[in-house]
């Protein structure tokens, strides 16, 4: 399995994960009712945006996943916890699918965070689930993340909880 991730295209790139976001499985990403143009909206916002990006995940050349990576001193963290130079947040979310494969999602969320990793200036990675997402937190322990607390943020209660590159390494063994 070959991953790759490109920038998103909100434009040309709106169709394509409309479905993903809107899907039941999709509840945590919280645009279930998103039409098409919202969808379109909100990934032109993110690829205005000075300190928030959004990527698309190819894997074996097929779009996959979905990928946003953002500044948390800047964007979904300001003032909710102490921000340490090096820090980065991130979102992912892996496209439906009817036939799901064994493993795939840890294979996904590795290469996301190889993909941060590999910008020397990264030197942890914010994420912040929602605390009733179990299945995202088992995973996020399974790279390296550690939870730190619950905080409140606007549209939801999330666990707060940071990677750090040796973290990510000793957890699936990768060096970056």
């Amino acid at each position: 399995m070959t991953v790759r991730i490109r920038p998103l295209d909100p434009l040309q790139d709106a169709e394509l994960i409309h479905p993903w976001v809107t899907h039941p499985k999709a509840a945590f990403w919280m645009m279930q009712e998103a039409k098409l143009q919202d969808v379109e909206r909100a990934y032109m916002e993110i690829a205005a945006h000075p300190h928030h990006d959004a990527f698309i995940g190819l894997v074996d050349e097929r779009p996959a996943f979905l990928m946003e990576r953002y500044d948390p001193s800047q964007v979904e963290l300001v003032g909710l916890y102490e921000p340490q130079p090096g820090d980065v947040g991130m979102h992912f979310l892996v496209a439906p699918t009817d036939t799901p494969v064994h493993g795939f999602t840890r294979t996904v969320i590795t290469a996301v965070m190889r993909e941060l990793f590999a910008d020397p200036a990264t030197a942890r990675v914010v994420v912040e689930p929602d605390v009733r997402n179990t299945a995202v937190h088992a995973l996020n322990e399974a790279v390296g993340f550690v939870p730190e607390r619950a905080i409140r943020k606007p549209e939801k209660e999330a666990l707060l909880s940071f990677c750090t590159r040796a973290q990510f390494e000793a957890a699936t063994g990768a060096a970056i």
